[in-house]
């Protein structure tokens, strides 16, 4: 297998770049002018040859990356690396890349691809910031979740430094998973896991087959995490840059990385905080609640001193606030929006509507269901009435997608004097179907609960969301 370590597949351009930086014992490695050395032979190298020899390899690694991957470049320089005789040879905390020096040693006498594919797996971790998105998952399901997603990235990249077929059995995976959805992050991934109900031998078989490195590192509080609590914003802030490199320089690379720029861009949608998108949608009105902000405790102190118990100024009875109080939310119930998705979304989108700090208590709020036609409209009025539709909600419809229908809907309830004041619809749909051609007079968002990635496009006088089912329980949303 040495012949991997000589370079023979290499261009002239890379093995001077990879063969002039360095060291003697690292050229020999790559010239094959070294031989193999046993394990006996490894153990008998000092521990300071060891490391300075790995500390080669991995720098080695790292430059066979950048030189077919230049757009990894800020990437790819971020990580220390740091000995640790304990654990598996891989691990990394987003600032130190960790490795066991014996077994390093004994994986690149194999080869070196390996090495640039474990160096490049613990990159992949990072820019997609797994150690920090774990959340209220089960552990061991996440780390196979965010295991899988990197390696099938990894298998689909088309570069000879990081390039091994892959086994039958690991096709077969991302068959089954593709099955299912057509982006694979370690988001979807967890669910499939969750929802395939894997015996304790299937884990085990799955975990055996994507294992690289230890996550055990990603949740502890010592060492450079603690000294740098922002790490997700340093490796967001990367990811950032490497998808503008992509898409605007290194375009051709781009394009044999499709893969990688997808989930790249996948991950760099901007997150909203649920509420805060609401109240795009809500009015200033006048509620019974004690306005605390106008109180005035200078006046109040001076009445209680100078007249005992009587203050000059009092809270006010009343407090504008901004709150939802007419508005539209549309359900597509065509066939491919129809059963679960719509219900997981009512349900979840329930739990943020019907905070206090959202509504008024009395509300004006139509939930239409419509295909290619408006088949429902149900008023609530109240927190009690929205909770009585989820409970005994009934979809309608199932035929094909048209928006249409809804607004010119909508438009005859408010020439009608429906509504007091209509700011907004939400319109929970797949995105295919026949847009309106005119802007309406209230804001329109268009919500996409998918669990796959699509660039879907919307009319340019909408807002568009993505919503996953984890930003919904988190309260967040995504453009």
């Amino acid at each position: 297998m040495m012949d991997d370590l000589t370079g023979s597949g290499l261009l002239a351009e890379e093995k001077e770049v990879l063969f002039g930086g360095a060291s003697p014992a690292m050229k020999a490695l790559l010239s094959g002018t070294e031989k193999k050395k046993t394990p006996m032979q490894q153990h008998l190298l000092s521990l300071k040859e060891q490391e300075d020899l790995c500390e080669d390899i991995l720098r080695n690694a790292r430059t066979e990356l950048y030189m077919s991957m230049r757009f990894l470049d800020i990437a790819l320089s971020s990580f220390k690396f740091t000995p640790s005789a304990e654990g598996p040879v891989f691990a990394t905390d987003g600032y130190r890349l960790l490795y066991h020096p014996e077994k390093l040693l004994a994986i690149f006498y194999e080869s070196r691809i390996p090495v640039n594919r474990a160096y490049m797996h613990m990159l992949l971790h990072c820019l997609f910031c797994h150690p920090d998105g774990r959340g209220n998952r089960a552990k061991e399901y996440w780390d196979l979740a965010c295991d899988i997603a990197v390696e099938s990235i990894l298998d689909r990249l088309p570069h000879r430094c990081v390039h091994v077929q892959p086994k039958m059995f690991r096709a077969d995976v991302y068959r089954r998973l593709k099955a299912m959805r057509p982006v694979l992050n370690a988001e979807s991934i967890y669910q499939d896991l969750q929802e395939m109900e894997l015996s304790e031998k299937q884990y085990e078989r799955l975990v055996l087959e994507f294992f690289v490195d230890d996550h055990r590192i990603w949740e502890e509080n010592e060492g450079p995490k603690a000294e740098m609590p922002n790490r997700k914003k340093d490796w967001d802030e990367k990811r950032e840059k490497m998808q503008a490199e992509m898409e605007y320089v290194g375009k051709e690379a781009a394009e044999e990385a499709r893969d990688l720029l997808n989930a790249v861009r996948m991950e760099n949608r901007e997150r909203y905080d649920y509420r805060r998108f609401l109240r795009q949608f809500s009015v200033m009105k006048e509620t019974l609640r004690v306005d605390t902000d106008s109180f005035d405790y200078i006046y109040y102190n001076y009445g209680m001193e100078m007249y005992g118990n009587m203050p000059l100024i009092e809270h006010l009875e009343t407090k504008e606030e901004k709150r939802i109080e007419d508005f539209v939310i549309v359900i597509d119930t065509s066939l491919s929006c129809s059963g679960d998705l719509v219900r997981r979304f009512l349900s979840q989108t329930y739990e943020v509507l019907s905070a206090q700090e959202s509504f008024f208590r009395k509300i004006h709020v139509h939930i239409l269901q419509c295909d290619e036609k408006v088949q429902s409209d149900t008023l609530i009025t109240n927190g009690q009435e929205l909770a009585d539709y989820m409970d005994h909600l009934e979809i309608r419809g199932l035929g094909g997608t048209d928006f249409r229908p809804a607004f010119a809907y909508v438009d005859r309830l408010l020439a009608a004097g429906e509504f007091t004041k209509l700011k907004g619809l939400i319109y929970f749909t797949d995105g295919y179907g026949i847009y309106p051609v005119q802007m309406p007079s209230y804001d329109t968002a268009f919500v996409f609960l998918k669990d796959d990635y699509s660039d879907i496009e919307v009319p340019s006088w909408a807002i568009k969301l993505i919503l996953d089912p984890e930003d919904l329980k988190r309260g967040t949303l995504s453009e």
